[in-house]
């Protein structure tokens, strides 16, 4: 049954990590961003990839921390830690819906490193369609110079963790450094995938997709995943 368990927690975390990265935050600045510096849509891809990375290292570090702490922890409890682990990520998952019904969205704010004049300019374009940037005339020139752009951007998701996939590392404790290896891997995937692909489908002009709701309810889904799958290993793991 662990196998069992274990793939369902890949699966799930996949696709935690992956619609986690299909919210407009984690897209839509890198597409503005383009715009206004007139990059070609390489150039921008390879910079949301990069951010991507940052994004997943500081997660990654944080399940890290999590793992070391885990370790000492698994030691101790033995038999009793997928039921410790399920009743966490039903917890996990529980504070997801709470933040929902509150009314809470995921976003982020201005972080270290982000400019101030890049970070309005998100805001300032975020509720527009791409038909009406194509009518606005004519372009200014580019705000910021290139460096400046990209270190935001950078800044704008490595201090911003993944905190959707984190709790996936409370399971995968138990599988030691082969675990945390393998939720990374997980992580990264999804993560830098999903943001290249909604990055590129928006610089095709293929921004039809109905992205704005999985943003509003996106606690929401997150917490009945992370509440299924606590509920699948309490009552199947061994």
């Amino acid at each position: 049954m662990s196998e069992a368990v274990l793939t369902t927690i890949a699966i799930t975390g996949f696709v935690v990590a992956f619609f986690h990265a299909a919210i407009p935050t984690h897209w839509l600045p890198f597409v503005l961003t383009a715009r206004a510096q007139r990059w070609s849509h390489a150039k921008a891809l390879a910079i949301t990839g990069l951010a991507g990375s940052g994004h997943v290292f500081f997660t990654a570090v944080l399940g890290l921390l999590l793992t070391l702490f885990g370790f000492a922890l698994h030691e101790e409890i033995g038999t009793w830690f997928p039921r410790i682990a399920g009743g966490a990520l039903v917890l996990f998952g529980l504070f997801y819906l709470y933040r929902q019904m509150l009314g809470h969205v995921h976003g982020h704010g201005r972080v270290i490193g982000e400019d101030a004049r890049v970070h309005a300019a998100h805001h300032a374009n975020h509720g527009h369609d791409d038909e009406d940037q194509a009518q606005s005339t004519p372009a200014p020139p580019p705000p910021v110079s290139d460096r400046v752009a990209i270190t935001s951007l950078l800044a704008l998701l490595t201090f911003s963790p993944c905190e959707s996939f984190v709790p996936f590392y409370v399971y995968g404790i138990r599988y030691g450094w082969m675990g945390f290896v393998f939720l990374t891997a997980i992580l990264s995937v999804a993560t830098v995938a999903g943001m290249v692909v909604f990055t590129w489908l928006t610089l095709m002009g293929m921004r039809r997709l109905a992205l704005r709701r999985l943003e509003k309810y996106e606690l929401g889904l997150m917490g009945v995943l992370l509440g299924a799958v606590g509920l699948f290993i309490i009552l199947f793991e061994r």
